[in-house]
């Protein structure tokens, strides 16, 4: 991973997000923080390699943040967690080319296998 990999954890919930960002820490990676869409779509630079979104938040959610950024032509790969397993939300998730649907409770090997894996197959397209 180079130094301008980081990956940007958007989540709501504190206990949720400082989990997953303690996770990425400890696995070696560097993150930035948001509570919501506004706040990722603030943080988003050429330094972001990922982003790592909860899909209901207020007042911007996860769809919302991936439909901006997609608009403004940005190819980031984006893992999408939640605690709803709405089947409508994995197809909306292939319809904006989602990388990944993590469930929670995010579990610790599965989260750094998937961002691993997403970060290496985003270089390969470069």
């Amino acid at each position: 991973m180079s130094e301008a990999d980081k990956i940007l954890v958007v989540e709501d919930n504190d206990f949720v997000r400082m989990q997953i960002v303690r996770f990425l820490n400890e696995a070696g990676h560097e993150t930035v923080e948001g509570t919501d869409g506004e706040e990722a779509l603030k943080a988003m630079n050429k330094d972001i390699a990922l982003a790592i979104v909860d899909v209901r938040m207020e007042p911007i959610g996860g769809f919302e943040f991936i439909k901006s950024i997609r608009g403004s032509e940005v190819d980031m790969p984006v893992i999408l967690v939640t605690g709803d397993d709405n089947p409508d939300l994995l197809n909306e998730a292939a319809r904006w080319n989602v990388a990944a649907v993590l469930m929670k409770p995010v579990q610790r090997d599965r989260l750094v296998k998937m961002v691993e894996r997403t970060i290496k197959g985003s270089k390969k397209k470069v």
